[in-house]
């Protein structure tokens, strides 16, 4: 039987907080069983948390409440719909549309503000997924994490969704990385390359934001890009301004770079000639 450790602060320990024959008051060192309890509570909330840290958690399932596949959350061909963790702030990836938004957790419950998400427009199937997904991240949502590490989430309609970890490139770096921003061009080139014949690299430049927002400088010329950009899949035709982790690679291999590009989100998207 999978045994399954629910995202909730521990009954034991809130049992702690009240017990059946009160200390007399008065003295400091009564208190100080409540004040430890306290504290643990707060510990094993924010150790909860750090769980869904650190992870990309990848769509595995999804069951309505008597059982049946919710089909609109899978698409053939295409990744799995992905949420991602991070101090209050969950981003849903491999959709038609970004989507992401705030979000609490409190014994056992995620509690979803509604989710923000660019606009789009995909083949059909694609923007019903992103439908599926928006509609049952929100308000309240059971959470538990099993042995075997999966998310499961349940809605208040009774549907199941699980999700596979996968470490972020945080926690496989090591650190938080650089964030820059990119501008892929629309057509790959030609580059050499000892050892690939006929070889084409993306056409990349560094551009430079304020805090405002507002593009600071002259970019550039564009250079040929050799490496790759993780979770970034180019469009021939389209130009893109990417927002990208940079992670310095401790141990590359011979002939692998010193550096990794982790995709963030898409600032920019328009089709060119």
């Amino acid at each position: 039987m999978k045994r399954t450790l629910i995202l909730s602060l521990p009954l034991m320990l809130l049992a702690a907080c009240s017990s059946e024959n009160p200390a007399p008051a008065g003295n400091a060192d009564d208190l100080a069983p409540s004040a430890t309890a306290a504290a643990a509570v707060k510990t094993a909330a924010h150790l909860q948390a750090q769980r869904l840290h650190g992870q990309h958690w990848r769509l595995k399932d999804a069951r309505t409440a008597d059982g049946t596949r919710i089909d609109a959350l899978f698409v053939q061909d295409a990744a799995p719909v992905t949420l991602d963790f991070n101090d209050g702030h969950l981003a849903v990836s491999n959709t038609c549309n970004g989507m992401g938004g705030g979000y609490r957790l409190e014994e056992g419950t995620l509690t979803f503000q509604p989710l923000a998400a660019t606009r789009k427009a995909c083949a059909a199937p694609l923007m019903a997924r992103d439908e599926a997904v928006s509609s049952r991240l929100q308000g309240e949502v059971k959470a538990a994490v099993a042995d075997n590490g999966e998310l499961t989430l349940r809605t208040a309609q009774g549907d199941v969704l699980v999700f596979q970890p996968e470490a972020s490139a945080q926690t496989r770096y090591g650190g938080p990385g650089e964030t820059v921003f990119l501008e892929i061009g629309p057509q790959t080139r030609p580059c050499p390359h000892p050892l690939i014949k006929d070889k084409h690299c993306l056409q990349v430049r560094e551009v430079h934001f304020d805090d405002q927002g507002l593009k600071q400088g002259e970019p550039g010329a564009f250079e040929n890009f050799y490496g790759a950009i993780e979770g970034y899949t180019h469009e021939a035709g389209v130009r893109n301004v990417l927002r990208v982790k940079r992670f310095k690679v401790d141990t590359p291999p011979a002939d692998g770079a010193s550096q990794a590009y982790v995709l963030d989100m898409v600032v920019e998207s328009d089709a060119r000639q």
